[in-house]
């Protein structure tokens, strides 16, 4: 992305410098980390930064118009509706792929986004260990919008409280323990003195909510919600009772889970920019398109990849029975566009805002990325390869 960076970095790096950083990663909370990290971070140049800029900005602008709710009201699936959904989401996460265009020019095409909070805290430890060990050059940050360490901590400290003490906001998660990203819960709790809880640990009292704070039964005025539904459903039988998280409570959502939906994969058909593939609801498309190997298929309410179909035939577009729940978007070709020791990666860019109340519009503050070599992003297309994995943009300033 930048060549003179990249050039200097992998000159430097060594297999040693990578080992010594990662034990420096996972000292500070062992075993928290269960995803690779890559090797390297992305550099990102200011012409790249306003491409994906500019796509943000322009999907924004359709997320505040006047009906975009009444669009998007039919992506909530009734039994998993939750009351009391406020105006906006307060986190949003725009994931790119970095691809080449018809003129052989880099650009970023939307793969997904998500009204649903994703390592908001984690980004900000993770590139601090990793300036400790590679030189990062001064003017790239992977802080947005004009934010720094400071300031980007003092905002994310107040988006999560509000009002609120520490110990009356929770981080609501299934078994949050167990969950491969419980590193960004335990910097979370780190930065702003929120804690993890369980969805079993919930205590109802009519429309109050409570959990034992160190033995002691508080008050919960807000939720920092981490709790994906289609989650929920898969695990519901082993976790025994637990609290419906659906009925009317006397509680604040951040994010409220009905964001999940409405900006999610639903979104993409309403969205028109030449950054964003053409996606188009399957029970709505007349005639199917005849070169099929150039579109994926997407299911609506899945999340982390599951049910993604790559390579698209017309047996598999036959044995759909549910078409209003599934999408099919134009397929992007990924370049492989950063330099290894052996094969290139490519790589995706997630762009993440925060939107405090009051404010007119969401800002961006943060990102991060993850690089692959497979035909797709994620463990399970990176098997026993090596410079893939989970990473962080710095932007040129």
């Amino acid at each position: 992305m930048v060549p003179a960076i990249r050039e200097a970095f992998n000159k430097a790096f060594t297999v040693q410098r990578y080992e010594s950083f990662l034990a420096d990663l996972h000292n500070h909370h062992p075993g928290a980390i269960e995803f690779r990290v890559a090797e390297t971070p992305v550099f990102i140049d200011k012409a790249f930064a306003a491409k994906l800029t500019d796509a943000c900005e322009s999907i924004i602008d359709v997320i505040l118009k006047p009906d975009f709710k009444q669009l998007t009201e039919k992506s909530i699936p009734d039994h998993e509706r939750v009351p009391g959904e406020n105006s906006h989401p307060h986190m949003i996460a725009f994931d790119f792929g970095i691809c080449r265009n018809a003129q052989n020019e880099l650009e970023p095409q939307l793969i997904e986004m998500q009204g649903f909070p994703t390592l908001f805290a984690f980004q900000v430890y993770y590139p601090d260990i990793l300036r400790d060990h590679f030189q990062i050059p001064g003017n790239y940050s992977q802080f947005l919008g004009g934010y720094d360490r400071e300031t980007y901590l003092a905002e994310l400290e107040d988006l999560l409280l509000g009002p609120y003490s520490p110990e009356e906001v929770v981080l609501l998660e299934i078994k949050p323990h167990e969950q491969k990203t419980r590193i960004d819960f335990y910097c979370t709790r780190e930065y702003t003195g929120i804690q993890p809880i369980c969805i079993t640990e919930l205590i109802r009292e009519g429309d109050q909510l409570f959990y034992l704070n160190n033995g002691h039964k508080t008050r919960i005025r807000r939720i920092y919600n981490r709790v994906i539904f289609d989650d929920l459903r898969s695990q519901k039988d082993n976790l025994g009772e637990f609290v419906d998280i659906t009925q009317p409570l006397d509680v604040e959502w951040l994010p409220h889970p009905n964001w999940f939906y409405r900006i999610s994969k639903f979104t993409l058909p309403f969205i028109h920019h030449p950054y964003v593939p053409e996606t188009r609801f399957l029970n709505e498309i007349k005639e199917m398109p005849q070169d099929l190997e150039n579109y994926v298929l997407k299911p609506l309410f899945s999340f982390a990849g599951q049910g993604v179909v790559i390579d698209l035939t017309k047996n598999d577009l036959e044995e759909i029975k549910d078409p209003e729940n599934w999408i099919l978007q134009k397929k992007v070709q990924y370049a492989e566009v950063i330099p290894t020791p052996d094969e290139p990666a490519k790589a995706e860019i997630r762009m993440m805002y925060i939107w405090k109340d009051g404010w007119a519009r969401p800002k961006p503050a943060i990102n991060l990325a993850r690089l692959s070599k497979g035909k797709m992003i994620g463990v399970r297309y990176n098997k026993d390869k090596e410079w893939v994995g989970g990473s962080v943009c710095f932007f040129e300033q």
